[in-house]
C-alpha cells in the first residue's frame, strides 16, 4: 500500500537550541514520504535560517504564546493527509511516523496517539489514557505492542498526548483545529472530546515512541516545579464549561486545587520550591480560574489549506541503523564512528556498559547520536532488579534486542 503523506508540525518559543535538536531526530524517521512544518517565535526562525534545515522545512513565524493557535497554523500550511504533532523538547524514535501512522489505513481511524518516555529514555511517562468530562485522565489497559482501535463510550474520550498524536488532516481542518481558547493545557484534549462528540475513532499505537524531556518554561523551572498555574487554571475552567455539567464545577475546581496545592507541597518538601513560592503560583491558580470563568469562547470556523504544496524532507535512498556497542574505555571511539554514520544519513546507537549496577539512560545527542549508558549489572527497565548477574556480552545483546523494533538495529 503507497504512503500517506505525513505533515510533522512543530511548535516552538524560547527554545531554538532545542527546537533544533529534535528536528535533528526528526530528520531521521525512515518513513518514506513527509513533510516538516515548523511554526516559532522570531528567535526560532533565525536559529532555523541559520541552520542546516533552512532550505528543507516549511517555516511559520508566530510569537504569542497559544499553542492552539500554533498549531492551527501550522495545519493551514500542511499538505499531508495526516498531520502529526511533536513538541520542541521531544525526540522521536527513528520508526515513530511508521507505526503512528500505520492505523490510518483503516477509514474509520481519524487520530491516533503514541507513547511517551521520560527523562531517562527509559521509563514511559504516558500510556494508553482515557479523559472524562472533567478533564481527568485515567489509564488504559491496552496490551502488547499492537495498535488498538478504540471508540470511547459516552461522556468519556480517548487521550492523545500533545507531543506524540496524528490527525486526519480534513478532518482537523473541518472541526476547526484546536481551539485557541485553550492557549496552553487541556488544548488537545478539548480537540480529543470534540471527536468523541462525533464518535470519531483513536488507535492507541505502543510503538509510536517519543522521548519528552519537560525542558524549563515560563511555567515550570529546570527541576520541573511548577512556577505558573494561571493558564493551567483558565484552561481547567473552560474545559469544564465546554464538557461538565454546571452542577458539579464548585466540586471538581475544589478537587482541582487540592490537587495542584498537594503538587506543589511535594515540591517544597522536596526542597525545589520556597513556601512564598507555593503562595505565588496558588495566587497564579486562582488568577487563572477567574480568567477561564469570563474567557470568550468561540465558533471553530474550518481551517484553510495554504496553496503552497507538499514538500517532502530528503532522506537517503539507503537508510541503515548502526549499533555501537561496547565497554567503558573504547566509548569515544565509537562515539566518532557513530557521528560519522549519522554524517552520511543513518541512525546511530553507542551503548556503552560499565562493570557496575548504575541505572541504564538513554539520551538523544544534539549531533544525532542515540546513547545508552549504565552498568552491565544494573537496571534499564525500571521493573527490573537492582542488581542482577549477567555476562557482559549477554547484557549488550539483551539491551540491542530492546529497542530493535523501534531503531531497526544492526550490530557494526
Amino acid at each position: 500500500m503507497t504512503a500517506l503523506p505525513v505533515s510533522v508540525v512543530v511548535v516552538s518559543r524560547g527554545r531554538p537550541a532545542n527546537l533544533l535538536r529534535a528536528l535533528t531526530g526528526i530528520a531521521q524517521q525512515i518513513y518514506p514520504v513527509f513533510e516538516i512544518v515548523v511554526v516559532a517565535d522570531p528567535g526560532g526562525v533565525d536559529a532555523l535560517r541559520a541552520g542546516p534545515f533552512a532550505d528543507t522545512v516549511k517555516i511559520v513565524s508566530f510569537d504569542e504564546p497559544n499553542i492552539s493557535a500554533a498549531r492551527n497554523l501550522g495545519v493551514t500550511v500542511s499538505a499531508g493527509e495526516v498531520v502529526a504533532f511533536i513538541d520542541d523538547d521531544a525526540v522521536p524514535e527513528p520508526t515513530w511516523l511508521t507505526h503512528l501512522v500505520q492505523p490510518f489505513e483503516q477509514p474509520e481511524v481519524v487520530s491516533s496517539g503514541g507513547y511517551v518516555l521520560g527523562r531517562n529514555g527509559i521509563s514511559f511517562q504516558w500510556r494508553a489514557r482515557s479523559v472524562d468530562s472533567t478533564g481527568v485522565a485515567s489509564d488504559l489497559a491496552v496490551p502488547g505492542d499492537a495498535p488498538v482501535v478504540l471508540t470511547p463510550p459516552k461522556g468519556k474520550a480517548i487521550k492523545t498526548e500533545g507531543t506524540n498524536m496524528a490527525f486526519r488532516r480534513d478532518v482537523l481542518a473541518a472541526i476547526g483545529g484546536f481551539d485557541p481558547a485553550f492557549r496552553f493545557f487541556l488544548d488537545e484534549t478539548d480537540l480529543n472530546m470534540r471527536l468523541a462528540l462525533d464518535g470519531k475513532s483513536t488507535a492507541i499505537v505502543p510503538r509510536a515512541l517519543v522521548h519528552h524531556g519537560y525542558v524549563e518554561s515560563p511555567r515550570r523551572t529546570r527541576n520541573r516545579a511548577p512556577s505558573d498555574l494561571f493558564e493551567i487554571g483558565a484552561s481547567q475552567t473552560l474545559f469544564l464549561r465546554k464538557f461538565c455539567p454546571t452542577d458539579r464545577h464548585a466540586e471538581v475546581l475544589e478537587a482541582f486545587r487540592a490537587e495542584q496545592r498537594h503538587r506543589l507541597l511535594r515540591a517544597m518538601v522536596a526542597g525545589l520550591l520556597e513556601p512564598r513560592d507555593v503562595r505565588r503560583v496558588m495566587a497564579s491558580l486562582k488568577a487563572g480560574i477567574a480568567e477561564g470563568k469570563v474567557r470568550k469562547l468561540n465558533s471553530l470556523p474550518p481551517l484553510s489549506r495554504c496553496a503552497e504544496g507538499f514538500r517532502a524532507f530528503p532522506r537517503p535512498a539507503k537508510v541503515q541503523s548502526h549499533l555501537f556497542a561496547g565497554r567503558l574505555t573504547s566509548h569515544r571511539a565509537r562515539m566518532e564512528k557513530a557521528r560519522f554514520a549519522v554524517q552520511q544519513g543513518h541512525i546511530s546507537t553507542v551503548v556503552t556498559l560499565s562493570p557496575t549496577s548504575l541505572f541504564h539512560q538513554v539520551r538523544f545527542t544534539d549531533d544525532g547520536v542515540w546513547v545508552q549508558r549504565g552498568g552491565v549489572f544494573g537496571k534499564s527497565r525500571r521493573d527490573q532488579p537492582l542488581f542482577r548477574l549477567t555476562r557482559f556480552d549477554q547484557r549488550l545483546k539483551e539491551e540491542a534486542c530492546r529497542v530493535a523494533d523501534v531503531r531497526l538495529l544492526r550490530e557494526t
